[in-house]
């Protein structure tokens, strides 16, 4: 038995889960109790999962599909799967679910009275993605991140038990923020998968062209867009940044590393001088570590 209770995780589990190393900012780290840590976990396993749907990207093999009732004829069928994984969901809160990842959620549900609206809104953002691949206006953009990242900024708070209506508003900031950043930093694979999150009112605006988007570099008029985007990503990180400071203990080091995170890959950004094109450019442990002091003192 693992100390969440469940059953040992098995392939296609582990598989979504282990993606958390990758990420920007901390998903459970050590410091956190442990029911804290399981809780996150199970959220974390939720969110990677239903971006994998959207993505394309789960596990070869169909595990994901069959455990959801999806048949293998059916299996790339992006749109079918997440309504499967919704329907999925809905056993979480009024029944059993089929799916390993969703059966690790639901104590964490029941036991800190999640309600269904935050892991709807994730759904809904994968559906849209499925449906929309540009995005107008900046304006367009933030709508889609109430969507894609805020949910998840308001799952930690509530996990926490410091949810206010304050600290959603400084959580959206930072979850939205993060959001852009990694737009910001897979420019380059979006295109592969025909998406661009920039908006097309600024690509217009510093003359940048959706074929400008595929070199192996960036040229002038890309790095200025990416530079001005990152501008502000970082002024919305500096509007959430207060929640840090809002909360005590270990719950202050988690959210200073999701500021943190924030703020080192956009120092990433810039010291590859906005070129992102070659790949997402990364920070180092160092850096990482300095944000988080600063996040910590209240400073940025």
């Amino acid at each position: 038995m693992t100390e969440t209770g469940t059953k040992r995780p098995g392939a296609t589990e582990r598989e979504t889960l282990d993606k958390a190393a990758a990420e920007n900012f901390p998903v459970a780290p050590f410091f956190l109790p442990r029911d804290w840590r399981a809780d996150l976990m199970a959220v974390y396993g939720f969110a990677r999962l239903v971006d994998d749907i959207g993505d394309g990207d789960l596990a070869p093999g169909g595990a994901d599909a069959r455990l959801l009732g999806v048949s293998p004829e059916e299996a790339e069928d992006r749109l079918l799967l997440l309504d499967a994984f919704e329907a999925d969901l809905n056993r979480v809160f009024d029944g059993t679910p089929h799916h390993p990842l969703l059966r690790r959620l639901q104590p964490t549900v029941r036991r800190r009275a999640l309600s269904p609206e935050p892991f709807l809104g994730l759904i809904a953002a994968n559906r849209q993605d499925q449906l929309v691949a540009r995005y107008e206006t900046y304006d367009d953009l933030l709508a889609y991140c109430e969507l894609s990242a805020n949910p998840v900024g308001r799952l930690v708070l509530a996990v926490t038990g410091t949810s206010t209506p304050e600290r959603v508003r400084l959580s959206d900031a930072i979850c939205t923020a993060l959001q852009i950043v990694e737009h910001l930093q897979d420019v380059a694979e979006d295109l592969g998968r025909d998406r661009i999150y920039l908006p097309a009112a600024d690509m217009k605006r510093f003359h940048v062209q959706e074929a400008d988007l595929a070199p192996k570099s960036a040229g002038a008029s890309v790095r200025a867009l990416v530079a001005y985007e990152a501008q502000r990503a970082r002024e919305l990180l500096n509007e959430g940044a207060p929640l840090v400071g809002s909360v005590h203990g270990r719950l202050k080091l988690l959210l200073a590393g999701f500021v943190a995170g924030g703020r080192a890959a956009l120092h990433a950004i810039a010291a590859a001088e906005h070129d992102v094109l070659p790949g997402p450019p990364k920070p180092g442990k160092l850096r990482l570590l300095r944000e988080v002091g600063v996040a910590l003192r209240g400073e940025g």
